[in-house]
């Protein structure tokens, strides 16, 4: 399991893309997106990651490599990815996109499908 650490605008989703297989890729906008028709969907958040957590014990158990595209910036955000992980004997490892936050800031303003805005990346990145 691969876990992605980084404030939103970090670019977390677009390392995922480029390394790694559209099929080994879990991302919580898209779960967002599959539970509420809208990834950016704060509501739907508890939901989203019952559909993540659920795909992802299922790679786990396959023994299917699983990546984790979420901010994950709280310990105790990443520590049932952990304890997933740990469930089906695989190595939890995280890939931390540490970037200034005036750089996520830029991105966030360039985005087309959302912007979070830069208080919410300050906090984030806090």
């Amino acid at each position: 399991m691969v876990v992605l650490i980084g404030v939103s605008g970090s670019g977390k989703s677009s390392f995922a893309n480029r390394f790694f297989k559209r099929t080994e890729i879990l991302s919580s906008d898209e779960c967002r997106a599959l539970v509420s028709d809208d990834e950016n969907n704060q509501a739907s958040t508890n939901d989203a990651f019952d559909v993540l957590y659920y795909i992802a014990g299922k790679r786990l158990k396959n023994g299917l490599l699983t990546v984790v595209d979420a901010t994950n910036i709280q310990k105790e955000s990443r520590k049932g990815l952990v304890e997933l992980a740990k469930k089906y004997h695989c190595l939890p490892v995280a890939i931390v996109l540490d970037l200034p936050e005036k750089v996520c800031e830029e991105r966030d303003r360039n985005r087309t499908d959302r912007s979070l805005g830069a208080h919410v990346i300050h906090r984030q990145a806090r």
